[in-house]
């Protein structure tokens, strides 16, 4: 699972190598992929069990393989997750230095060795076993997939813009972030040549839109630390007694209790004196330091519903401000945004989005289908069966613009401000680290 993070001694020996292939992942190897874990597992595991392995695979194609018995893997899968270069292939040296040298047995058979690109179709239909679990009829075309988040990114990015007046409509389609929300955090950036941002994936070729590179930024922990954080609060009975009793959800719920509470200035102002650095997983990007750990600063002594809302608010808060980060070091880079698109379940918090645009000052594109994720698989399907020539040509029938959030332009002081008190809590970490060194 991409959150387990038991393989960090392993993707240290890894990142110690300082292997040709890292610069391909942000110049750091992330926890979260595959090839420590898979050092994990032959490290761990009975050597009989390794042994008698007979594929290793990421979910998607492990999906399209239930679905038709092909072990072809898509390359959006192993150029993300796995070292696998567009142009290259396989590099040998990589994982014979890192203890892995098992994978290139019958030219690299367990890992995949036969690849295509998303939205091609895999060769075998769909199986009359998968059929009759899935309740589709047999013989349907399957295409290669996309790893969820990239599904999103590609269920989102090509819509039509046209009279919405957004920055972006007469600019090109690297002009436009797509941020995937729910579990954890994605934040999706296409360019036309490659773009090397330290502490952010990429640039994988041809992993998401064809024809562009991306950079893939994240948090790895998102809507599940807004769960961990409020439900981990003392006041969480009460807040659930009385959201069930007015029929609402717990955060809508909050929201409300937000504008019941503040005073005459925004809602964010609230959250003024409380702090939150969101690092409770570690940190993804852009610091690529799966070490860090949470923060909070400004905590008195009641705990009540008010202080709950209150630190909820600063989460959310914290979060967008870690978009910022992630955004400010990609465009420092190379990178040209004007616009967000939100997909995912966090965006159907207007509270979340809202925070975003004015925290990062852009315009927010919410999606008309709110499950962007099964649009972008939707894409590939079309594709596949040969409904749409082309991805591209499918992104722009496909994807449809529902809402449009706008910045509080007016706030920008304020959250430029609650920036510096959000850098400074990482600093402040850093010589935290360095004090108890050697202990």
């Amino acid at each position: 699972m991409w959150m387990d993070h038991r393989a960090g001694n392993q993707v240290d020996r890894i990142n110690g190598t300082k292997h040709k292939v890292l610069s391909y992942v942000g110049g750091v190897m992330s926890v979260e992929m595959q090839p420590p874990k898979l050092l994990w597992l032959k490290e761990n595991l009975r050597r009989e069990c390794w042994d008698k392995s007979g594929q290793f695979f990421d979910l998607p194609d492990f999906l399209t393989w239930k679905a038709t018995g092909e072990l072809s893997r898509s390359s959006c899968t192993l150029i993300c997750k796995w070292t696998y270069s567009s142009d290259g292939g396989w590099d040998d040296t990589f994982w014979k230095e890192i203890g892995l040298e098992d994978v290139l047995e019958d030219n690299y058979a367990k890992i995949g060795n036969q690849v295509l690109s998303p939205g091609s179709s895999i060769g075998n239909t769909l199986t009359s076993e998968s059929a009759k679990a899935l309740g589709l009829p047999e013989g349907i075309a399957v295409a290669a997939s996309l790893i969820d988040a990239h599904a999103g990114g590609l269920g989102v990015i090509g819509a039509d813009v046209k009279g919405h007046n957004l920055p972006c409509e007469n600019e090109p389609i690297t002009s436009r972030l797509a941020l995937i929300c729910g579990t954890s955090s994605c934040h999706m950036g296409i360019s036309d040549k490659p773009i090397f941002v330290p502490g952010v994936w990429g640039p994988y070729y041809s992993a998401m839109v064809p024809g562009f590179w991306l950079n893939e930024g994240g948090q790895s922990a998102t809507g599940k630390l807004i769960d961990h954080l409020v439900e981990g609060h003392s006041a969480f009975i009460e807040l659930k007694q009385k959201a069930e009793a007015r029929g609402q959800h717990i955060y809508t719920y909050l929201n409300n209790h937000l504008d019941r509470i503040k005073a005459s200035g925004p809602v964010g102002f609230l959250a003024a004196d409380l702090h939150v650095w969101p690092d409770f997983h570690g940190n993804r990007s852009p610091l690529a330091d799966p070490t860090m750990k949470g923060a909070i600063v400004g905590l008195g002594l009641s705990n009540g519903l008010n202080d709950l809302a209150i630190l909820y608010l600063a989460t959310v808060q914290s979060i967008a401000l870690g978009t910022r980060h992630i955004l400010e070091c990609m465009q420092a880079a190379g990178h040209r945004i004007s616009t967000m698109f939100l997909c995912g379940g966090l965006s159907k918090n207007p509270l979340f989005v809202q925070m975003h645009a004015d925290i990062t000052g852009l315009p927010v594109v919410l999606s008309k289908e709110v499950e962007s994720v099964l649009v972008g698989a939707s894409i590939l399907g079309a594709c596949a069966s040969g409904d749409f020539p082309s991805i591209q040509d499918a992104m722009k029938k496909m994807s449809k613009v529902g809402k449009v959030i706008l910045p509080n332009l007016q706030d920008k002081r304020f959250y430029d401000k609650k920036y510096q008190v959000f850098l400074k809590l990482y600093e402040h970490q850093l010589e935290y680290q360095a004090i108890m060194k050697g202990i």
